[in-house]
C-alpha cells in the first residue's frame, strides 16, 4: 500500500522524499561521531589500586595462570602480598622499577581461593574481629583478614596477640 501510494505522487516529490531522509541519516551519523570523540577524550580514574591488584589475581588463580602482573604498586600492596606470602596463598613476588608506579610479578601457587577488598575501611576494635572472621572466612581453621593498625598492617590473629584494633583492609582465603 505504500508503495502504490509513493508512486501516485510525482516524480520531482519523490526524489525529495528520498533526498531529505538521506540528509538525516548523514547529519545523525555525524552527531554521533561527535559524541564518540568526546566519550574518548574521557579517562577512567582507578578508584581503589588495592581492589585492582586483588581483583586481577583472583582472576588469574581462577584462569590457572602461573604468574600475574600487578600495576601500579603502592606500599599497603606490598604489605597486603607479605602476609600473602606468609601464609603460603602466594608464591615469591618481585616489584619491578619502570620509573614510573612500579610493577609487580607474583607467582601463584594455585593455593588462593578467593582475595577481596572491603570498602570503607571499617573501624575495628579487638573485641570485634571474632565477628568479622565469622561473617568474611569461609572456616575458623584458614583464611586471614588484613588490618591496617597503629602497629602496622597485619593479620587478624597478629593484631588478636597485640591486643589491638584497626581498619579493615581486606581478606584471602
Amino acid at each position: 500500500q505504500y508503495q502504490s501510494n509513493q508512486s501516485s505522487l510525482p516524480t520531482s516529490s519523490r526524489h525529495d522524499l528520498q533526498f531529505t531522509t538521506h540528509s538525516i541519516r548523514s547529519s545523525s551519523l555525524s552527531s554521533s561521531s561527535n559524541l564518540t570523540n568526546k566519550n574518548n577524550n574521557r579517562k577512567m580514574v582507578r578508584m581503589s589500586v588495592l581492589a585492582d591488584c586483588l581483583k586481577t589475581i583472583t582472576n588469574a588463580e581462577k584462569r590457572g595462570k602461573r604468574q600475574v602482573l600487578i600495576r601500579p604498586s603502592s606500599k599497603v600492596i606490598v604489605k597486603f602480598l607479605q602476609c600473602m606470602q606468609q601464609h603460603g596463598y602466594i608464591g615469591e613476588f618481585e616489584i619491578v622499577d619502570d620509573h614510573r608506579a612500579q610493577k609487580i610479578v607474583v607467582e601463584l601457587n594455585g593455593r588462593l581461593n578467593k582475595c577481596g577488598v572491603i570498602s570503607p575501611r571499617f573501624d575495628v576494635a579487638v573485641h570485634e574481629i571474632e565477628k568479622w572472621v565469622v561473617n568474611l572466612l569461609p572456616s575458623r581453621q584458614f583464611g586471614q583478614i588484613i588490618l591496617s593498625t597503629t602497629y602496622g598492617i597485619m593479620t587478624h590473629e597478629e593484631a588478636r596477640r597485640k591486643k589491638t584494633g584497626g581498619k579493615v583492609l581486606g581478606f584471602f582465603y
